[in-house]
């Protein structure tokens, strides 16, 4: 819990305010990390002192200021994307002595997010995580850090689409649809970037866009407007995610369209069972694992490691146009 200094409710911003570091160096002395400065650590206690800050019940209530726990944040934890970030955080976390308490969301509504943060502030996270985080979600003026799995440029998830459509482009498709998760997601949005940006560079226009919700349902729900593209001449399809992929081939297979020798069909993701696909999907992979490993770090305000980039997995559901 915060202090509170004639009305004004005192966080841990105007503490870093107050001794001239950032939040993440006031989380860290209180949670007596190594290596902060002795003039720095004097400052900030100094600060905590003046502005009367007192820490989260939840951690007074266990004697100590540490609770060593990371709050995740997540929406939509039935796809595949969210559990498997989820479960990657949950091993970064123990790998620093920490662990995970999640609040589920199923709303971009601000204040359900909202609502799930400050439940999860109220058990003393020492910072948070936002797994599937919408366009809306809010990320500043809570009293810990707020980190989307994926970094907020969402940079790697970028340069992952442009691989597939380079991979596409590079076996000779020159007329590719894209087939794009909800634009309220920032996964999303960054995958339709990348996808343009593959496109540009390549000097190819796309031959046309639908969306879906990540589901294979939608992937399936699309087929009759990706098949339409296919007999105008469409000879490749992007898709935003593995799942979406795998009913995309089904509601084609099922107008006649055959996978790779009509149109081929990349995703996204690389999950379990891409690989068991009819045909087993091209697709790509993102270092999960590292993601997640590089938001701990900067929840806990220590120097992240760079994920490793993004790989392209090809298999038998992309050939050369006939």
């Amino acid at each position: 819990m915060s202090g509170d200094s004639g009305g004004k409710r005192i966080g841990m911003r105007e503490v870093a305010e107050a001794a001239g570091v950032s939040p993440q160096t006031v989380s860290r002395v209180l949670n007596d990390y190594p290596g902060i400065r002795d003039a720095t650590r004097e400052r900030v206690l100094t600060a905590v002192a003046a502005l009367d800050y007192r820490v989260n019940n939840a951690a007074r209530a266990l004697g100590t200021s540490l609770t060593r726990t990371v709050g995740v944040v997540a929406s939509d934890a039935v796809l595949h994307g969210p559990s498997a970030g989820i479960a990657a955080l949950e091993r970064a976390a123990r790998a620093r002595g920490r662990w995970i308490s999640t609040a589920y969301t199923d709303s971009d509504d601000p204040a359900d997010i909202d609502a799930a943060v400050r439940h999860l502030l109220d058990q003393g996270v020492d910072g948070i995580v936002l797994v599937a985080a919408h366009g809306a979600t809010p990320l500043e003026g809570y009293d810990v850090p707020l980190v989307p799995l994926y970094g907020e440029s969402g940079i790697r998830q970028r340069d992952a689409a442009a691989l597939v459509v380079d991979h596409l482009a590079d076996l000779g498709h020159r007329r590719i649809v894209e087939v794009a998760g909800p634009p309220d997601w920032r996964e999303a949005l960054a995958r339709t970037a990348g996808v343009a940006d593959a496109l540009a560079r390549r000097g190819l226009a796309r031959e046309g866009r639908v969306e879906g919700d990540w589901s294979a349902g939608s992937g399936a729900a699309v087929a009759d407007a990706v098949a339409a593209h296919v007999r105008r001449g469409a000879t490749a399809v992007a898709v935003a995610n593995d799942q979406m992929a795998l009913g995309l081939m089904a509601g084609l297979a099922a107008r006649g369209i055959t996978v790779p020798a009509d149109v081929s069909v990349a995703g996204f993701d690389d999950n379990p069972d891409a690989a068991f696909y009819t045909p087993a999907l091209t697709t790509v992979r993102l270092d999960v694992e590292g993601e997640a490993a590089e938001a701990v770090a900067r929840v806990l305000g220590d120097e992240p490691t760079a994920p490793a980039q993004p790989v392209l997995v090809p298999r038998a559901s992309t050939a050369a146009p006939r």
